[in-house]
């Protein structure tokens, strides 16, 4: 039986990331039933009871060091875990648990990374030594393979896949017709669905955000609804928005899994999205979406499905929102099928990151 440690954000309630656990999950058992998976995760117990894996926590080196001397390979992956833009701290805390595979003769993949950006001549020559040590890279993007040449990472050879999500099948709608349903959200009226985040204390884009809701409302007899995809944190923010419209606007403040939120995603007419995996989410299911970036990762997604963002969260306002919303309005009958060509190949290649690690296995 084959032994395999994955260290990500994992734990800490974002959906996103969960999403993209239980992809990896999926896809690594079903190529090999009996794979033996251990998790590195913020909150083990959660862990363990939402993925029905082995979990250990983040913080106990001694735990971590156990479990990768046992491990024939450690995936560091999928997310933006290699990059000190959003967190200064956690490049070096994922380097460190890659350093520490090594020293401990175990194998590591890179599996599906969003590289970058790093800034920082120390963080840059440290990511560069540590990444040169690893058996296999794979990056979602085209972004993050020019990151790892920036870097003058070469060896071993990367090969651009797709986020780990991009594999999940998609789920039955019933599940979020009933949550839906719960908050008054469902019936004839079509549903606009937008996924928010804190960023920096900024509030010029709230206020954008909060008047596209109104004129949406107004203009296509919309229920407007925020989901959470990182609870509790999405809840608060999305509360004050909606407290910043005059329209009636519902906020659902509930935890959910993975399943949950695709079905809630998949009973959307449009989704609006800062979130990564809100706009992932809408391509699993289906949904028209439009994107409003904060981070490299929103428009390196949206070019690989020969699309590009509404606005950033600095020039988002009512006016650019709306005209996205307004263009994938008219062609949202035909949307589903016109980038279905493009996101099937992104499945493939989202499934090709789990193939490639287990053929490392086999080779070890």
């Amino acid at each position: 039986m084959s032994r395999i440690v994955v260290s990500g954000y994992y734990g800490s309630k974002n959906a996103g990331d969960e999403a993209m656990l239980a992809a990896m999950i999926e896809v690594l058992s079903e190529l090999d039933p009996k794979l033996h998976i251990t998790v590195i995760s913020a909150d083990p117990e959660d862990t363990r009871q939402r993925h029905g894996v082995e979990a250990i926590p983040w913080l106990s080196v001694g735990a971590i060091w156990s479990a990768v001397r046992k491990a024939d390979l450690l995936i560091s992956g999928g997310g933006s875990l290699l990059q000190n833009v959003t967190s200064g701290r956690s490049l070096y805390y994922y380097l460190s648990v890659i350093l520490l595979a090594r020293m401990a003769g175990t194998p590591v993949m890179l599996y599906a990374q969003g590289i970058g950006p790093v800034c920082g001549g120390f963080a840059r020559w440290l990511m560069t030594a540590i990444s040169r040590r690893v058996a296999r890279i794979t990056v979602r993007d085209y972004g993050s393979l020019e990151e790892l040449r920036s870097l003058n990472i070469t060896q071993p050879p990367s090969e651009v896949t797709a986020d780990p999500v991009l594999a999940i099948h998609p789920v039955d709608r019933g599940i979020g017709r009933a949550i839906l349903t719960k908050y008054k959200a469902a019936g004839a009226k079509p549903v606009v669905g937008i996924s928010v985040r804190e960023w920096r204390g900024w509030s010029g884009y709230k206020k954008a955000i909060a008047a596209a809701a109104d004129e949406i409302a107004r203009e296509f007899e919309a229920r407007v609804i925020f989901l959470p995809m990182q609870y509790p944190e999405d809840v608060e923010i999305a509360r004050k928005i909606a407290a910043q419209a005059e329209e009636t606007m519902i906020v659902l403040d509930e935890e959910y899994t993975t399943s949950e939120l695709l079905s809630i995603v998949g009973n959307l007419d449009l989704l609006i999205s800062i979130r990564l995996h809100g706009l992932i989410f809408a391509g699993v299911m289906g949904v028209p979406m439009v994107g409003i970036s904060y981070d490299p990762k929103i428009d390196r997604f949206l070019d690989s499905i020969d699309e590009k963002p509404a606005a950033d969260l600095k020039t988002a306002t009512v006016g650019n929102i709306m005209a996205a919303v307004r263009e994938k309005w008219a062609n949202r009958k035909n949307e589903a099928e016109q980038r279905e060509g493009r996101l099937a190949e992104l499945r493939r290649l989202a499934a090709r990151n789990a193939e490639l690690a287990l053929e490392l296995i086999e080779r070890m």
